[in-house]
């Protein structure tokens, strides 16, 4: 195998034949930064997730997933998947109002959407609305698109399709997660074109990375939510306890033995609420 890429939680491998394996490391992220403390299992949590899901979505939109064996090192935590021009944008639904969705709508850039004054964190939107960001290097903060821009950048057409897409998998993915008591507050995923031109989803989705999962019995519009997603690291990094100032130059500190335990208990109970599955791995 070859190694191609790095990026913040997975690997890249290409096989002597040209399949490519993307292989969920135990790295987490928060705030462009990857942490120093892995999570343990969290990659193939991650993984056996995405794989669910994808199942789930495949009536919707194409894949990257092909037949290929994995080998024993990476068993559990690596996906076999065909090669895919990316597309150099996140394509993020929104369907409640927190983060940085919050952050854009308080001062009026939140993607070319007309929401009604006196939204607040945790506030469920009407529809929920497509937000797109532009792919920065990493270690460098994703810049929000405008409807313009997005255009711009891949074209009228395909910048329609993505939004058709991307707010097709927030609805379903937030049916399937009510019927389990779960709210997908908003998540984010990747597409690319294959050789064929054909558009496919890529990467992972629907996991506590790449989405805000919420218990519904516990939603509170005017609040933090309480979560069962990698928001409960990015409240621990921005809390007194950490010590560490997130508009500074210095690198987030380790994770203490509690918020590691914590947090993938947390990344465990959404798989098995999602999923219907009890973890054995």
């Amino acid at each position: 195998m070859r190694h191609l890429y790095s990026g913040k939680v997975r690997e890249l491998y290409e096989t002597d034949d040209g399949t490519l394996l993307l292989v969920a490391s135990d790295r987490i992220s928060a705030f462009d930064y990857v942490l120093s403390t892995p999570i343990p299992d969290k990659g193939k949590i991650l993984t056996q997730l995405s794989l669910w899901w994808f199942d789930q979505l495949a009536d919707l939109v194409p894949n990257h997933l092909t037949e290929a064996p994995i080998p024993a090192e990476f068993a559990g935590r690596a996906i076999a998947c065909r090669k895919l021009a990316m597309l150099p944008v996140e394509c993020v639904a929104r369907g409640y109002l927190t983060g940085s969705g919050l952050a854009d709508y308080q001062n009026g850039s939140l993607y070319g959407s007309r929401l009604p004054a006196g939204l607040v964190d945790g506030s469920r939107l009407a529809e929920p609305v497509f937000d797109p960001d532009s792919k920065a290097p990493q270690g460098e903060h994703d810049q929000n698109l405008t409807p313009a821009a997005l255009a711009g950048l891949v074209g009228a057409d395909l910048a329609a399709e993505l939004e058709r897409i991307t707010l097709a998998v927030y609805r379903r993915g937030a049916e399937v997660a009510a019927a389990r008591g779960i709210i997908l507050a908003d998540t984010k995923i990747e597409l690319g074109v294959d050789a064929a031109g054909t558009l496919r989803l890529a990467d992972e989705v629907l996991t506590p990375d790449s989405s805000r999962f919420w218990p519904a019995e516990s939603w509170q519009p005017g609040r933090s939510q309480p979560s069962l997603d990698k928001q409960y690291v990015r409240d621990w990094l921005t809390s007194p306890a950490s010590g560490w100032d997130p508009t500074g130059s210095q690198p987030p500190p380790p994770l203490p033995g509690e918020v590691v335990e914590r947090t993938r208990a947390t990344y465990l109970t959404a798989f098995e609420r999602l999923t219907g599955r009890q973890w054995n791995e």
